[in-house]
């Protein structure tokens, strides 16, 4: 099969790789119908994340259907239409017990496209199979499900979860990429009163507006402090969400959030920030990190089917497997392309 390889920093190979096979009784084999890119991905190939061994297949979100099963697994069949989760779950250890698995100490948590072959090819082996995919409902489209692989989860659970978005709250979202249009759309659910997001790309912002943003700056041009202290009143945001990833970011959530308040750390750092401590020992302020744990994923379904969400807004570009070269290239190009998320589909043809 072909797949996309990571073989050391830089631009991602799609190259011909051997099928993927069950190794374990709790592995499935799925074959990849829609997959998509992630910033992660960007991170692995810029040599961010050193523990990604040259040969490595990459992506770690997924839907696709069921073509081989293990001996162990119980919820699934061959033909069956899945959702391959970012995240993979013992299901039995410490963490997984308290649906932490993004922590999982059984053999789970970040492993596709990171510590094993990923979803950036033709089929991908799944471990730990009934606890590391969902069934995609009837009704519900590729596209739709797609989201919920590692974007909608982790916007809502690291995000809006961990920064406790509340009915009134004021928000503000330092980041307009896919995560940070994805913590929009989740933080809505819980009724704040105002969304401000803060970017440096006009387009994203314009696309914070379409997806419910109350008011959206550009750090670039505008004051942002100075705004936001005469919108909440000098007191600051209820909370800070950050969806980028680097130092000024971080620094600029800690800034805007008010005494008492929530920063919810969402975007994947690769260089140390400063923490202000001897001006914020005092301030009373709830800081929290995370890795996506997936245990809101079966709720987001349920939204989705319901009508109550629809994420596919968030997907600019389209493209076929053999164009996966091309897909990399344009997402990793956002600023001038206008990416947001990207779509890469097994063309209709290769379903016959």
């Amino acid at each position: 099969m072909f797949a996309m390889v990571y073989d050391g920093p830089g631009l991602p190979h799609f190259r011909e790789v051997d099928d993927p096979t069950i190794r374990d009784s709790t592995d499935a084999v799925v074959r990849v119908d829609t997959a998509t890119i992630c910033g992660t991905d960007l991170h692995i190939l810029r040599g961010d994340v050193p523990e990604v061994e040259p040969g490595r297949i990459l992506g770690h979100e997924a839907v696709g259907t069921v073509t081989a099963v293990g001996s162990g697994v119980r919820t699934l069949r061959a033909g069956d239409r899945v959702l391959v989760s970012c995240i993979s779950a013992c299901g039995v250890c410490f963490s997984c017990r308290q649906a932490r698995y993004g922590q999982c100490v059984g053999g789970g948590g970040w492993l596709l496209g990171h510590e094993i072959d990923g979803t950036h090819a033709e089929s991908v082996r799944v471990p730990f199979a009934d606890m590391s995919t969902h069934l995609i409902p009837s009704g519900i489209s590729d596209e739709q499900m797609l989201m919920l692989a590692d974007i909608l989860p982790t916007s809502f659970e690291v995000g809006v979860r961990n920064g406790a978005v509340s009915p009134g709250d004021t928000v503000a979202i330092v980041g307009a990429g896919p995560i940070g249009l994805a913590a929009v759309m989740t933080a809505r659910l819980y009724s704040p009163s105002h969304i401000v997001v803060i970017d440096i790309a006009d387009a994203r912002l314009a696309a914070a507006r379409e997806l419910g943003a109350d008011s959206v700056l550009n750090s670039r041009r505008d004051d942002v402090t100075a705004i936001i202290a005469e919108l909440t009143g000098g007191r600051g945001v209820d909370v800070t969400l950050e969806a980028v990833g680097v130092p000024e970011t971080f620094e600029l959530a800690i800034d805007l959030v008010r005494p008492g308040g929530h920063v919810a750390n969402i975007g994947v750092h690769g260089a140390s920030a400063s923490l202000p401590l001897q001006d914020i020992w005092s301030r009373d302020l709830t800081i929290t990190t995370g890795l996506v744990d997936t245990d809101s994923t079966p709720r987001l379904i349920e939204l989705i089917r319901s009508a109550r969400l629809d994420p596919t807004p968030l997907i600019t570009h389209r493209f076929d497997m053999d164009e996966f070269t091309d897909a990399y290239d344009t997402f990793a190009r956002a600023a001038e392309t206008g990416a947001l998320k990207v779509a890469v589909a097994r063309a209709k043809k290769e379903e016959r």
